[in-house]
């Protein structure tokens, strides 16, 4: 369990190196699949913090302060709501909430109205907030920050820079509200281990892996995790 937990983490903090995105929708199936909805999901927005820290030295000239502050303080005042929804559900339910975000996830970015319905500073307030809430709730907070920037036609180099620095922040506060994983010390070590190590190896490979086949990785990954994260939320309901 363990190895099959920190081969995800690993390949997880790769994909999101080269592509600015997509740590815990490719993490999220693996995790929620070998510990639970809700330990799988503390670990991982641990382990999001973890490759998000990582990632800041190396992207920090990139980052747009001004943006992301309006990016994060809605999202930190909506993190609470977050927490209280994961307290309330029961597992099955929680399970299926997981799912349904991380097929949104999936399908945000083919969704127009989305995008320009989140421009402007209004859009921010809204994305920020949105994200904020499904980063404590599932740590899939990508989909809100990434139609503000397609419809705020935010350069990608910025937007991939900056969205660490919101990553960092929205993980800091869904660790403060939803605890630290019930896993022994040293799982929790090796696990931080080969997330830190994923994005040493994706700095490496940035320059001759290609965006686009990075994403058509994570896709096909995140898709298997989702409907395996849904089925295991039916068979829940059933039991």
């Amino acid at each position: 369990m363990l190895l099959a937990a920190a081969s995800a983490a690993f390949v997880a903090a790769v994909i999101q190196r080269i592509t600015g995105l997509g740590f815990v929708l490719v993490l999220i199936g693996p995790v929620v699949l070998l510990y639970g909805g809700r330990e799988g999901v503390t670990l991982g927005v641990l382990l999001a913090l973890v490759a998000s820290l990582a990632a800041v030295p190396l992207v920090w000239r990139d980052v747009d302060w001004r943006r992301s502050w309006w990016l994060i303080w809605p999202g930190l005042i909506a993190a609470p709501a977050g927490a209280f929804v994961v307290r309330v559900l029961p597992d099955p339910a929680l399970l299926l909430m997981i799912a349904a975000l991380a097929y949104f996830a999936l399908v945000a970015g083919h969704l127009p109205a989305l995008a320009q319905a989140l421009t402007g500073r209004s859009g921010a307030v809204a994305a920020g907030a949105a994200a904020g809430f499904m980063h404590v709730a599932s740590g899939l907070s990508g989909p809100p920050l990434a139609a503000h920037a397609v419809g705020d036609r935010w350069p990608q180099r910025s937007f991939a820079a900056s969205v660490q620095v919101i990553f960092v922040a929205f993980s800091a506060v869904s660790v403060l509200l939803r605890g630290l994983p019930a896993l022994p010390s040293v799982d929790v070590t090796i696990l931080v281990a080969a997330t830190a190590a994923g994005i040493v190896v994706g700095s490496l490979l940035v320059r001759f892996v290609p965006a686009p086949t990075a994403r058509r990785a994570m896709l096909a990954i995140a898709w298997a995790g989702a409907t395996v994260v849904l089925v295991r939320g039916i068979l829940a309901l059933w039991s």
